[in-house]
């Protein structure tokens, strides 16, 4: 008897009671582990996420979530050669088991960067800059994110046991949220081996993860308004959930990514002499066989024009015959098995009612070769192709055979090839190949209301393109209508998905306790010590120093304009700038302007700033004409101590004025500070 997998609930490894079913091994139809039927104490699973793994993630910044990532990332990576032979008892090939494993644990990275570089040092999120609500500025408003006080439900899908983990963990966990984490059955014995490891790594805070292995049941029945779910699998049981009073009437956020028939649309231009052409297929054959087709992003439709679909057709089968299916533990083996013997009788269901509206031009489910294994015993199918009798046919746009299956279909024009991809009523990711930058804009535009992403594949960015069916941190990962209608990753807008906006109203000084962040008209601390002299520790939000006034003389343009070689005639030709009808005569440089105020508030001796890195939101308000007198306020706005340096980032709001208090220039200057030594060199800081 194989064990039974367990789940990590309020701290511990248990066992559900009752029965429980075999789960296989795809290749050889060995039992692998076994699947408890039986209940889990949902509300103590629950009630633990809040009141354990919810406090001590929001008593963590933004920095620090993303540190553990990190560290958590680096511990998986030197140990996914322990999790590689589970992976192919799921079917997938070593490069399979890269997409899933290293794919899932790139998304850690991905994530603890993007948490470190985009986020603050805090647990507060400000979204965009404060709002002016009253005349006099002693009203305001602004946009903040918060986390929720909630749990992160993930029910995941059979065909990423680890990414569908690991790329919905990342951003809840960046987010402050602890997550549960119910793995499909077919596949968990891999997700709890994972799970295992970073329980046993200790990084993650108690509460913050845990893996229910068992019955679902009244799972939803518990959540609230404070809570998520987040939903891969098919369309009828997301509308199940969907429905379920607590997202109906309670409030509970429901994200689903569900069925998807995904297009790849072959440009018109790309004929069979060219390199889109060959890209097309080439990409159409790896769709296919990749995860035995086991994708939510996988192409099922291929839409090539009506005159291509033979040489479509040829091609594409020419290189399916060299696909090798089998054991995919052998090398040559291009396609290893379905992820269980359930999975190939479903696909060959959706095969049947496919095949009503198609032909099946290659591949034979009752007669092919399986290199190293039992095809009787392993869920193996060969790759598919179908060629549409009629294109438009509801079966070849609303089946989806969750498998190495595609149809091909042949497209009139454009305007023909839109609306046949908008016949999926909704797709993850569509794809167009095309070298035609008329027909990547008309076509783009066009499918892009019905799909998540969409990739424009050519010559020119093929070597760097990641292809069709591959999901990114970094950008959306969902879609509309049939795909379910919500959105995962995309980067920062993922951990905001788990985040509260509230728009705050206070007034400025308040509003800079609040946030973290000097609000303008909130109070300024002139200081005996020059702001540049002090540590990142000893600085203050609202430390100011003020410099000038500065004259603007004529010399001054004159100059700087034959130094740079910026004579733009504003600040050359008097007659001409005495017609601007913004100008009215001889101005100075915007750059000019900033350049003298930087003159005025830099400390020039060696010390604790290092750098100046850049400047944000530069505005010149009011033409500086010569004459003029400049004054420049520098006030220290936002504070952001790096965790791994030894060094912070310290944001300051500069605003220039002239001799009448008029606004010549606003912006943010963003300059990297030193630590003290003596908190440099304490125990446990970097």
């Amino acid at each position: 008897m194989t064990d039974v997998l367990k789940s990590y609930v309020t701290g511990s490894w248990v066992a559900p009671a009752g029965d429980d079913v075999p789960l296989f091994n795809a290749v050889t139809g060995e039992e692998v582990a076994r699947f408890a039927t039986g209940p889990v104490d949902v509300a103590a699973l629950i009630a633990h996420g809040r009141e354990a793994g919810g406090p001590a993630l929001r008593a963590l910044t933004f920095h620090q979530r993303a540190n553990a990532l990190k560290s958590l990332g680096k511990l998986l990576m030197s140990r996914k050669e322990e999790f590689y032979p589970l992976s192919a008892a799921t079917g997938a090939t070593a490069r399979d088991s890269a997409i899933d494993v290293d794919g899932g644990i790139g998304t850690l990275f991905s994530y603890a960067s993007k948490g470190t570089r985009e986020l603050p040092n805090d647990t507060v999120h400000l979204d965009g800059p404060a709002e002016r609500l009253g005349r006099t500025g002693a009203f305001v408003g602004q946009h903040i994110y918060t986390s929720r006080a909630g749990v992160a439900v993930q029910i995941n899908a059979f065909n990423f046991p680890v990414w569908g983990m690991l790329e919905k963990l990342a951003p809840a966990f960046i987010a402050g949220v602890p997550s549960i984490v119910k793995p499909a059955h077919q596949t968990a014995y891999l997700t709890e081996l994972v799970f295992r490891a970073i329980v046993d790594s200790g990084l993650l805070p108690e509460g913050s993860v845990q893996l229910l292995c068992a019955s679902p049941h009244q799972l939803l029945d518990h959540l609230d308004s404070q809570d998520s779910v987040l939903f891969t699998g098919s369309a009828s049981t997301a509308a199940k959930l969907r429905g379920h009073p607590a997202v109906v009437e309670g409030g509970l956020r429901f994200n689903g990514e569900a069925d998807s028939l995904n297009c790849s649309i072959l440009g018109p231009d790309a004929t069979a002499d060219t390199p889109e052409f060959d890209l097309y297929v080439e990409q159409l054959v790896s769709e296919m066989t990749s995860k035995a087709g086991q994708k939510c992003t996988a192409i099922r439709r291929a839409l090539v024009p009506h005159e291509l679909l033979d040489e479509v057709i040829d091609a594409t089968s020419a290189r399916l015959a060299h696909i090798v299916v089998g054991d995919p533990a052998l090398d040559g083996v291009r396609m290893g098995p379905l992820a269980s013997l359930d999975q190939r009788e479903e696909v060959l269901r959706s095969l049947k009612s496919l095949r009503d509206a198609a032909a099946l031009v290659f591949g034979d489910p009752e007669s092919f070769t399986v290199e190293g294994a039992d095809a009787a015993r392993g869920a193996f199918l060969p790759p598919m192709l179908l060629r549409a009798t009629d294109p438009t046919a509801a079966a070849v746009h609303e089946v989806e055979a969750f498998g190495p299956v595609s149809t091909v279909i042949g497209y009139r024009d454009i305007d023909d090839a839109i609306a046949l991809a908008a016949r999926g009523k909704g797709s993850l990711v569509g794809s167009l190949v095309t070298h035609d930058a008329a027909v990547a804009r008309r076509v783009t535009i066009g499918i892009a209301p019905y799909h998540g992403r969409v990739l424009v594949l050519d010559r020119d960015d093929a070597k760097e393109s990641t292809g069709h069916g591959s999901p990114l941190p970094t950008l959306v990962h969902g879609g509309p209508g049939r795909a379910g209608a919500g959105e995962e990753l995309g980067g920062i807008r993922g951990v905001l998905h788990f985040m509260q906006r509230s728009a705050i109203q206070a007034g400025p000084d308040m509003m800079t306790a609040i946030t973290g962040r000097w609000t303008t008209g909130s109070a300024r601390t002139a200081t005996d010590v020059h702001p540049f002299r002090k540590h990142l520790e000893e600085l203050h939000i609202g430390d100011t120093i003020v410099g000038g006034p500065r004259v603007v003389s004529l010399e001054d343009i004159h100059h700087f304009a034959e130094f740079t070689g910026d004579t733009f005639y504003a600040h050359t030709d008097p007659a001409a700038a005495a017609n601007n009808p913004l100008f009215g005569g001889i101005v100075a440089h915007g750059y000019l302007v900033v350049s003298l105020a930087a003159g005025l508030f830099v400390e020039p001796s060696p010390g604790p700033v290092l750098a100046n890195f850049g400047v944000d939101g530069l505005r010149f308000l009011t033409p500086v004409k010569a004459g003029d007198a400049l004054t420049v306020t520098l006030t220290a706005k936002q504070l952001t101590p790096r965790l791994s340096a030894d060094y912070g980032e310290v944001r300051w709001d500069a605003v220039v004025t002239n001799q009448h208090g008029e606004q010549a220039a606003t912006y943010d200057v963003l300059t990297l500070v030193a630590k003290m030594k003596e908190e440099r060199n304490q125990p446990g800081r970097r």
